[in-house]
């Protein structure tokens, strides 16, 4: 059995643009009782454009929904998912292709957060990473421009997202696409963000207080592709009951991603350094690789990061924010495991990556791993969904939302599960 709790929330609303309601609780300002809320979005997972595609699908795409789905239930088998519980991803048919693909769900995920934005206030965001499919920035290399593909992936979708609030940024990560096809590739999307209006990075890893938080936020962004390259790790496989695969040898990782100066290499001692003296009320740690998730192929990476993370996380940060899997979903880790041990508030990690492409999760692995690591607890799990989540603090409690938006391509927000939680960082 998942260890869920009950939802508390399944699409109880949608949240439509112009409604009367959105008389702006974008007030999140000061409360009837005079304390101050703080409200942010973070999602992940964003990039997928129809205008940039793998190679291989311009060269041979799914002609016939048959042949899509004969190589989807081919996939679906040999990944040892259940099979009664196949699901098709929302499919679209490319013009210039002549065949088909999944659905972008880019724009309407953006379409989503702008129309709920009117009616919960979001005075910054988190972009998790996997900003840029399939290969991130290129150089210029496949003949498209690097300026034209960050304008149709970045400027084009969110426009006028945070406009109402001067100093809204999204705050970005890099993911593993991000880095697919160089280091300077890498950089080129990393110069951009540094430069751009509306979205923010300080090198691939850095600290930063958004201006509208007042002091009260930090916001702590690593470069986990970096990170996972530098300490290596096996490629994740499962047995036909959805349990762990062993000694199964190690994955592959691109040699620009391996750490290339003193700083990279030291990437995790700066951030405990950084957590530590922090003197931000609330940290929030940005990493595109989820320390737990329940799609079956990323436990290996998981692992990893967790023997290095997780005991600074648990011992000085309030959440961890990651994308990686295209699902939602909301884990706690108790702390068990670490040196210092269980704690009191088990530490939050809100996995948002559906913000452009469906995944399915994987019962069966999620059940043996609710098993097999009693630290943690899944309490919500969705794939096969668009969506992003939404997170509200006031005084020492927080709210966070996990939001969908149909494949309809409406651009309607609902709210699919709400979850309180608390402040627990020194």
């Amino acid at each position: 059995m998942f260890k869920f709790k009950p939802l508390m929330a399944v699409a109880t609303a949608a949240l439509l643009a112009g409604s009367a309601c959105a008389q702006n609780d974008t007030a999140t300002d000061q409360g009837a009782d005079g304390e101050k809320t703080i409200s942010f979005l973070a999602f992940g997972d964003s990039g997928y454009h129809y205008g940039y595609q793998k190679k291989s699908l311009w060269e041979e795409p799914f002609r016939t929904l048959d042949e899509f789905e004969a190589d989807y239930r081919k996939d679906w088998a040999e990944d040892q998912k259940t099979p009664s519980e196949f699901h098709m991803p929302s499919l679209y048919f490319h013009p210039e292709m002549g065949g088909y693909i999944m659905r972008s769900g880019q724009q309407p995920v953006a379409d989503a957060m702008l129309a709920y934005c009117k009616v919960k206030a979001c005075e910054f965001g988190m972009m998790l990473g996997d900003n840029i499919y399939p290969d991130g920035a290129t150089m210029g290399t496949d003949g498209i421009s690097d300026e034209k593909r960050f304008e149709d992936i970045f400027t084009i979708p969110y426009k006028g997202l945070g406009a109402e609030y001067p100093d809204f940024r999204i705050y970005t990560a890099l993911g593993n696409h991000d880095w697919n096809t160089s280091r300077e590739g890498a950089m080129a999307q990393v110069d951009y963000m540094e430069k751009s209006d509306q979205f923010y990075m300080d090198g691939i890893f850095y600290s930063v207080k958004p201006p509208s938080a007042g002091g009260d936020v930090e916001i702590f962004v690593i470069d986990t592709e970096v990170m996972l390259s530098g300490l290596g790790y096996p490629e994740a496989m499962l047995n036909p009951d959805g349990s762990e695969k062993k000694d199964t040898g190690p994955d592959d990782i691109e040699e620009w991603a391996r750490p290339a100066n003193e700083a990279e290499r030291n990437m995790a001692a700066w951030l405990e350094n950084e957590l530590k003296n922090s003197t931000a009320k609330w940290k929030f740690v940005i990493g595109h690789h989820p320390l737990w998730s329940t799609g079956g192929s990323k436990f290996e990476q998981g692992r990893a990061l967790r023997k290095v993370l997780l005991p600074m996380l648990c011992d000085y940060a309030d959440a961890y924010f990651a994308g990686h899997e295209h699902s939602l979903e909301v884990h706690t880790d108790t702390c068990e495991t670490t040196p210092n041990g269980r704690t009191e508030t088990p530490l939050l990690h809100v996995l948002s990556g559906a913000a452009a492409k469906e995944r399915s999760t994987h019962s069966k692995f999620a059940a043996f791993q609710a098993k097999a690591y009693p630290q943690q607890t899944a309490h919500f799990i969705r794939g096969m969904i668009w969506g992003f989540s939404h997170i509200e603090l006031k005084g020492d409690e927080g709210m966070l939302r996990m939001i969908s938006t149909p494949t309809d391509s409406s651009g309607t927000p609902y709210v699919e599960f709400e979850m309180p939680f608390k402040h627990r960082s020194n």
